[in-house]
């Protein structure tokens, strides 16, 4: 097996003759993975330890202090409880990487740091701004709840029109659980509609819009806990729904006093 010229660029006096491609990195398909593979073993040279959990989460430990660096592309955040550390470990790495100092993380991959009291809270209000307008409800009447405690979802023979429009806040919406656990369930569920969608599913995203034009404050807080204990929290539903008879369950996990995993969803139950 041999290389073959690119059709359209053959040379019929040299057929044998491969091209040299004048481009940067950044414009080839390899390019993410062969910057994170430098970036991977610079890291681990200087001593960091790569997360069996993340990928993209590297720790560094010696003696108490601690200090955690995220990557997202070329975005890298690092945090730890070593100021000078901190400072010696981005010295090292500029040393290898351009790299730019932008102080302390203010707004980061759509999620605001508000410094709140003794901890922070993370915060994604210009994100929802963004989608209520994306979704023509900037100017909605705000509503309590996500979902209706009290009226169940029934079947609809009202095909909505425009199934991308659905998909496309949803898929938005996703991304909000991440600061936002209270929209947990009624996302999934949402996301559990994708097929066959009517009228009523549709009035489902716009109520959970409602919901966030009314909590735009809401966010996840974070703050020094004298405990380091791990409590987790579980409950379930079993073949609640009476439409589809799945289950509803859901967890939380708690370092401390901080939530740091949770989920809820619905899922297939068998009943005997």
């Amino acid at each position: 097996m041999y290389m073959k010229q690119p059709p359209g660029y053959e040379d019929p006096t040299t057929p044998v003759h491969v091209c040299h491609l004048q481009r940067s990195i950044y414009g080839l398909k390899q390019a993410p993975r062969a910057w994170f593979k430098r970036l991977h073993d610079f890291l681990l040279s200087t001593g960091f330890k790569s997360s069996k959990t993340d990928v993209s989460l590297f720790y560094y430990a010696a003696g108490d202090s601690r200090v955690f660096l995220l990557v997202y592309v070329n975005d890298i955040i690092m945090m730890g409880n070593d100021a000078k550390l901190v400072t010696t470990l981005l010295q090292r790495l500029s040393t290898t990487f351009k790299i730019r100092d932008l102080g302390s993380p203010g707004f980061f991959l759509g999620i605001e740091t508000i410094v709140s009291g003794d901890g922070f809270i993370l915060s994604q209000h210009r994100y929802m701004t963004d989608l209520l307008g994306r979704s023509g409800m900037s100017d909605c009447k705000p509503l309590i709840t996500p979902a209706a405690v009290t009226k169940l979802v029934t079947p609809s023979e009202g095909l909505f029109e425009n199934p991308m429009q659905y998909r496309r806040i949803v898929g938005a919406l996703q991304y909000l659980t991440i600061t936002r656990p209270d929209l947990a369930y009624a996302v999934n569920r949402l996301c559990q509609l994708m097929h066959s969608l009517t009228v009523d599913h549709w009035a489902l995203v716009k109520r959970v819009l409602c919901y966030i034009k009314g909590t735009l404050d809401f966010g996840l807080r974070l703050a020094p806990s004298s405990s380091t204990s791990i409590h987790a929290f579980s409950d379930s539903d079993w073949a609640g729904c009476p439409v589809d008879r799945k289950s509803t369950s859901g967890f939380a996990v708690y370092l401390g006093t901080n939530l740091i995993s949770w989920l809820s969803k619905k899922q297939r139950t068998v009943v005997h």
